[in-house]
């Protein structure tokens, strides 16, 4: 896997981006000057991070695997020490399906329903393969989203869901938040 240097990411003209930053060179990225990098950063193979206008923001210590893709029209926030597994999709625009309107992209926008709205992950967020998340979703810290599920609605702190629509399974172990402190203390 190759990755691009800190000097061709500032070229490529992102709005941030930290320390020890390893992007892919085969990631496919749209509108960089709206897209955050914090630091320790890692983004994968064949991912695509498509920023609309609310701009993408990725926190520190995040890991975007594999093909996954961040994209939409509105703002998509990750959170420090979040992560998503391979094929993760998040989605801050989506088309509306019902049938009042077109669809796709090659259709002049007054003849579309399209919905945008923010994401947000929280701290410590994982997400799991092949999970999608919809418009306007917020996962708070800690939440765990399992393998090939589709959110579609708000998940609470160290919360774990799965399943299509994600529903709450059970709570998850906060052991994480004492392991963080300790990393954080030790670059004091």
């Amino acid at each position: 896997m190759g990755y691009y240097t800190h000097d061709e990411l500032k070229i490529l003209g992102f709005s941030q981006v930290g320390k020890d930053v390893l992007v892919s060179d085969k990631t496919s990225l749209y509108n960089c000057k709206k897209i955050q990098l914090g630091s320790n950063v890692r983004i994968d193979d064949f991912c695509v991070l498509s920023a609309g206008e609310g701009g993408i923001k990725i926190g520190s210590y995040v890991h975007i695997a594999p093909f996954c893709s961040i994209m939409g029209a509105g703002k998509i926030e990750m959170s420090d020490f979040s992560g998503l597994s391979s094929k993760v999709s998040i989605y801050s625009s989506s088309d509306d399906y019902s049938g009042r309107f077109l669809t796709n992209p090659t259709v002049p926008l007054k003849y579309k329903g399209v919905c945008d709205a923010d994401v947000f992950l929280g701290k410590h967020v994982i997400v799991g393969s092949g999970s999608v998340i919809l418009p306007g979703v917020i996962i708070d810290e800690g939440a765990a989203i399992g393998a090939m599920s589709l959110v579609t609605k708000n998940c609470r702190s160290f919360g774990v869901y799965s399943g299509v629509p994600a529903r709450f399974i059970r709570e998850r172990k906060r052991d994480l938040l004492r392991m963080e402190e300790e990393l954080l203390k030790s670059f004091i």
